[in-house]
């Protein structure tokens, strides 16, 4: 046979039968006085237990296993490695469309930072009955990154504490006065150090911060000194101090 027949024979390519040569998975026929090749019914036949082998799900390396003579590996053994690699990858698949599900049964409550996990999700949805606010607006992306990147367990803790800052109407108001102040402070001249608009803002953010974020000292390992310099960065520097200053009072109100 030529490359084409054979191809046509097993159901493959003629550019899979010689990807297959050069990975060493399909011997070299011999060749013709012409030049070409000539296959035999052997070369059909392993080339067509590799067809078998790869739409199981083999990779080419556990292909080459199966087929080579001294690979002191049985078939069997092989197959269950991919049954049980394929029950992972069930299980993943079926993780994620719980999550996409919880999300899509949010209707129209999905936020503009999605997709966040379902927990994130609830937590914004507090956050937004209120007046638009830039400074919101990047907390919410914030969150959305610390989401990202917190173990599950530290993500879960870190929504239950915050959660509590939106739990009634009264908080979400507090919560959005306190996001006014902040954000009165775009503008302010930070070298008047007598501007009494930085403390206010920050002794109403160190007041809106509940208890339960106290003890929680590794909420997010990932996002280190560096990130918080980065988000100062990020704000006018007047609404960076009033942060600072909050942190601070937070801080020692746990002490």
């Amino acid at each position: 046979m030529r490359i084409g027949e054979l191809a046509v024979t097993v159901g493959v390519t003629t550019r899979t039968v010689r990807h297959y040569h050069h990975l060493g998975l399909l011997p070299e026929p011999e060749r013709r006085p012409n030049g070409y090749r000539d296959y035999t019914l052997r070369h059909a036949v392993v080339l067509a237990r590799i067809r078998r082998l790869t739409e199981l799900g083999l990779g080419l390396t556990e292909v080459r296993d199966v087929l080579a003579d001294d690979a002191g590996r049985d078939l069997a053994e092989v197959l269950e490695e991919l049954d049980a690699d394929l029950a992972r990858q069930e299980a993943a698949i079926r993780e994620r469309r719980d999550r996409l599900r919880a999300l899509l049964d949010r209707e129209g409550d999905l936020p503009a930072e999605g997709p966040v996990s379902p927990e994130l999700a609830a937590l914004l949805t507090g956050m937004a009955h209120g007046p638009e606010s830039p400074m919101a607006a990047r907390d919410r992306e914030v969150l959305a990154l610390i989401d990202t990147v917190a173990s599950p367990e530290s993500r879960q803790r870190l929504m239950a504490a915050l959660g509590s800052a939106f739990e009634t109407p009264a908080a979400v108001a507090r919560a959005h006065e306190v996001y006014a102040l902040l954000d009165a402070l775009a503008d302010a001249d930070l070298d008047d150090a007598d501007d009494p608009r930085v403390d206010e803002a920050a002794r109403a953010l160190a007041d809106c911060l509940p208890d339960s974020l106290l003890p929680e000292t590794d909420l997010a390992p990932g996002l280190d000194d560096s990130f918080l310099r980065a988000l100062y960065a990020d704000v006018a520097p007047a609404q960076a101090e009033a942060i600072r200053r909050a942190m601070r009072m937070f801080t020692e109100r746990g002490r």
